[in-house]
């Protein structure tokens, strides 16, 4: 009997999983972020470089910002 009462409340119990959960959840955002700002950062720095090229004579025009699909 103390064995089928202690499966039943490891069963019932949830706390482990909401870790897990918060745990996989914090890793996606995680990864998210990272991508986000890559991106981001690549697509700024080409823009700074268009800008010193026009400033530098070598270009006189930039292509329009594309957005991603």
């Amino acid at each position: 009997m103390l064995i089928l009462k202690e499966l039943n409340r490891l069963i019932e119990d949830e706390e482990g999983l909401t870790t897990v959960e918060y745990a996989i959840a914090g890793t996606l955002v995680a990864v998210a972020v990272v991508t986000a700002f890559s991106n981001l950062g690549d697509a700024v720095g080409d823009r700074v470089q268009d800008m010193a090229n026009i400033i530098n004579g070598e270009v006189t025009a930039v292509d329009p910002i594309v957005e991603p699909e």
